[in-house]
């Protein structure tokens, strides 16, 4: 640990607040205690199934206040980048997340930019090969994450997009730019909106590799819970080790908020 106070926090949500359409146990109340504590959170996710309208309908109905703002998600920071450079999508991804990229303003002759999220079923050959041209001709290579696996609706682990994403880049000789976690610049971005530095934030997480060992790359502190696609030793693999490893957000909440009292 810093030693620094912590005056933010940077909240994974699925496996952490939520499994499913189920919250977990304690958990609204953790987020709830942590806010009536004066901290500042801001909701993390790299979800590439379900577009940022369906991610802040799911918090609400927990009986969570969640703004747009607040939250942060691959698809809105390659939105905002190819608005920004004017690159014209060339897009992999789940049909549920489509409304996210509706009415882009972008600008003509800027080129292309291959856009890849997890596509489920829409991972076959055609669709992979159809990137990888557009990679050979020099299109832009954005990932929207790159995580080795989810937890699945059945409580088990399914592939997740970091495999395609490595196939593409495999074959291609490129190397993806990756806008959700573990990128420093996604975490850093998030800590700039809560108006802190990165030595006064934490994020908590049940991923020990995107989540906690991606925010301590970046300046923060981690927190690994126990819950979702956490498995049996998983912060043995982290270097440093987390700040703490709880057995849930809520025990993850009395961990931080009895070291602000400290």
């Amino acid at each position: 640990m810093t030693g620094a106070t912590i005056k933010g926090v940077l909240l994974d949500i699925g496996g952490v607040v939520y499994v499913g359409s189920e919250a977990l146990p304690g958990a609204v109340d953790a987020v709830r205690r942590l806010q009536r504590a004066g901290l500042a959170l801001r909701y993390l996710t790299n979800t590439t199934r379900t577009p940022c309208r369906g991610v802040l309908a799911r918090l609400r109905g927990f009986g969570l206040e969640a703004d747009e703002d607040e939250l942060f998600m691959p698809a809105i920071a390659a939105r905002q980048r190819l608005e920004a450079e004017g690159l014209r999508p060339h897009l992999l991804i789940h049909p549920a997340l489509a409304e996210d990229f509706e009415g882009l303003r972008v600008g003509r002759g800027r080129g292309e930019a291959v856009v890849v999220g997890d596509a489920a079923e829409g991972f076959t050959y055609q669709a992979l090969n159809s990137c990888f041209r557009k990679l050979q001709a020099g299109a832009a290579f954005l990932a929207l994450a790159k995580n080795r696996s989810f937890q699945d609706s059945d409580g088990a682990l399914s592939l997740d997009v970091g495999a395609f994403v490595s196939a593409l880049e495999y074959a291609s000789g490129r190397q993806a730019l990756v806008l959700g976690k573990p990128s420093p610049d996604f975490f850093l971005a998030a800590v700039k909106s809560l108006g802190c530095a990165p030595d006064e934030a934490v994020m908590i997480g049940d991923d020990a590799e995107a989540d906690v060992g991606g925010a301590m790359a970046a300046g923060l502190e981690g927190v690994l819970v126990k819950t979702g696609k956490y498995r049996d030793g998983d912060e043995r693999h982290l270097d440093p080790p987390p700040s703490a490893v709880t057995e849930d957000l809520a025990a993850a909440a009395d961990w931080l908020l009895a070291r602000r009292g400290a």
